[in-house]
């Protein structure tokens, strides 16, 4: 058994700050198993989200020693026996109290997003895909929703005026999943310009770096809507090409 001091966030909205408490902690816990420790006999009042505790609800996202990461996913063997370890909200989010933020700004954005429209069956009413079509987009499924990518991502945590007009990584791979879909015949790119910025991401592959089930955020799902998006409005022989059959269209009309 080893004797930790965690530094939790305590407050609100309002305000707060961090408060010392000293935990046991015995072989094989997670942070998560010392937050619950205090609960249960130090701070009976101290807010935490959690759910399955394996890694897979995403709701026990938080900022461990600054780094986001699911606390039920943090081992405690990671750290120095008597060491100190902080443990603060989202920074991102707005906070509703103590280690609870409010993560609407992601609902609200995948409202946005336009849903799959599937392509018409085949002729004899059957619809028929390539194995290697769905193992392109499955990675794309396994995401848990902790919003740790979104939390890192630069454009939302430091650029309240751009919050509006930029989804973020958790939606963009949202939307590479439906675009990559073999029966999916929505044109999404004006959608991925115009409403969810993807324009402003510069790709630092932060949000690649924090994704607890290591989904290829950046390199699968971001840079292929990019490249899609640039042909469609910035790719001059495009341009071209569009103009020239325009005229053509309007000599043979």
């Amino acid at each position: 058994m080893a004797t930790f001091t965690l530094q939790v966030f305590r407050g609100d909205a309002t305000g707060g700050g961090f408060k010392d408490y000293r935990v046991d902690a015995e072989d094989g816990m997670v942070v998560l198993d010392l937050v619950h420790r205090i609960q249960a006999t130090q701070a009976p009042d101290l807010a935490c989200r959690w759910n399955c505790k394996a890694g897979k609800c995403g709701s026990c996202s938080a900022e461990v020693n600054g780094k986001p990461q699911l606390m039920c996913m943090t081992r405690m063997n990671l750290f120095e026996p008597g060491s100190t370890i902080s443990i603060a909200p989202l920074r991102t989010f707005p906070i509703i109290r103590d280690l609870v933020t409010d993560v609407s700004y992601n609902y609200e954005k995948a409202k946005s997003v336009p849903p799959l429209r599937l392509r018409p069956p085949d002729a004899d009413g059957k619809y028929r895909m390539w194995q290697e079509d769905i193992d392109r987009i499955q990675e794309f499924h396994n995401c848990i929703e902790c919003f740790l990518c979104q939390d890192v991502c630069h454009v939302i945590r430091d650029h309240d005026e751009k919050k509006k007009a930029f989804a973020g990584p958790r939606l963009f791979i949202k939307i590479a999943g439906l675009d990559m879909h073999p029966l999916d015949n929505r044109d999404r790119r004006a959608f991925v310009k115009d409403s969810a910025g993807i324009g402003l991401c510069n790709i630092t592959k932060c949000c690649t770096e924090v994704c607890p089930e290591h989904i290829h955020i950046t390199d699968n799902g971001i840079i292929p809507m990019k490249e899609r998006m640039a042909d469609e409005f910035f790719d001059p022989v495009v341009w071209l090409l569009r103009k020239f059959r325009g005229q053509k269209a309007t000599r043979t009309a």
